[in-house]
């Protein structure tokens, strides 16, 4: 049994977990470990390999060809393509909530995380990390802020990596994807009962990022 720490930050679509997770990794030595990048991931090899979205079985055959790398920089490969920008695109970010409900993906991508998280200390962010990934973290986050705030800070990012974004567009979809979350059947998006609730609405990152190192640092 290795002694290895483990950080679980679970909250809404664009709560600002894994700009916060990378943070806290970088303040504390942390590994960081993006499991919406790794959905995102298999969400482009199955536009990449021209597969119906909507094909459970087809997406669930696909996973065994995927091998996918998240680097120390943030760079996400899949069977060494690089993917980083690729899977930021809006066909993908369409299509990532309904791959993300198939419980083969979900269930492959544990066994993935999982994995991960036995060779580090890690800070690992998503919608089920401390109810169904890492149960037993040793620290769980759950991060919200109301839907419009995270709304203009994805467009920001957006924005910045040169990719086409419109707020009123994007809290419509954040809401959707809110609510596919919480009601999706295999590991909905819910607090854990051992979380900490971080409302980041009226918080600068920098807040966030001490307020929560604090608390691990006790």
């Amino acid at each position: 049994m290795n002694n290895f720490k483990q950080i679980a930050i679970d909250g809404p679509a664009a709560a600002g977990k894994s700009t916060i997770a990378k943070l806290i990794a970088n303040r504390l030595n942390y590994v960081y470990v993006d499991t919406g990048a790794m959905y995102r991931a298999i969400t482009w090899a199955v536009l990449h390999n021209q597969i119906d979205v909507g094909d459970e079985k087809a997406v669930g055959d696909l996973l065994v060809e995927i091998d996918i790398d998240l680097t120390p920089k943030g760079e996400v490969f899949v069977n060494e393509h690089d993917v980083t920008t690729a899977i930021r695109e809006p066909d993908v970010t369409t299509h990532v909530p309904q791959v993300a409900t198939y419980q083969s993906v979900r269930e492959d991508l544990k066994q993935r995380q999982v994995t991960l998280a036995q060779s580090a200390n890690i800070i690992m962010d998503g919608r089920d990390i401390g109810t169904n990934v890492l149960p037993h973290a040793d620290f769980k986050f759950f991060m919200v802020a109301d839907p419009r705030i995270r709304a203009e800070r994805r467009h920001k990012e957006n924005i910045s990596k040169g990719i086409p974004s419109d707020i009123d567009t994007l809290e419509t979809e954040i809401k959707a994807r809110d609510e596919q979350d919480r009601t999706r059947e295999h590991a909905p998006l819910k607090q854990a009962e051992d979380a900490i609730l971080i409302d980041t609405s009226a918080l600068s990152i920098n807040e966030v990022v001490d307020k929560m190192v604090s608390i691990v640092l006790k």
